[in-house]
């Protein structure tokens, strides 16, 4: 589970800061007959910041056995202002899906920089479809980046 911070509509109603975190299941069950039961705490999960993930691939097209950068930024919601910042420091994979394939295949890792930001360079060797994923922290949910697609000149 995950909380986007547009979700908290009026931040004087509402610490935004206890809303990711462990949350706890309490339960009360009453019987016709008036009878009740309560328990605290049946069980707990965890609520993650949600986070954004973008990609670009360019040049597009690109003649193949060329360089391709491929860039995007990784951001997380943030508790504080209610909005996306950079997530530095985490490692992202990089995923390519040739043209015609049914899945993704991982191509390098990369780490993110200042601000979020990503970027590395791969030879072009066929058309395909390039995007970013993170797998996620213990605090931090993980995201796919939808795929850019990247034509071979002719």
């Amino acid at each position: 589970m995950t909380v986007d911070p547009a979700w908290i509509l009026d931040t004087s109603d509402t610490d935004a800061n206890t809303i990711a975190g462990v949350w706890q299941v309490d339960a009360t069950v009453k019987a016709n007959d008036g009878d009740y039961w309560i328990s605290d705490r049946i069980a707990e999960f965890k609520v993650k910041r949600a986070s954004k993930l973008t990609t670009d691939a360019s040049p597009e097209p690109v003649a193949k056995g060329t360089e391709l950068t491929v860039t995007g930024k990784l951001s997380r919601a943030n508790r504080e202002d209610l909005t996306y910042h950079g997530f530095t420091g985490q490692q992202v994979k990089l995923h390519f899906k040739k043209a015609g394939a049914a899945h993704y295949s991982t191509v390098k890792t990369v780490k993110s920089g200042t601000h979020g930001n990503l970027s590395t360079k791969v030879t072009a060797t066929a058309a395909g479809s390039w995007r970013w994923y993170f797998p996620g922290t213990t605090t931090t949910a993980r995201i796919v980046s939808a795929g850019d697609a990247v034509a071979l000149k002719k």
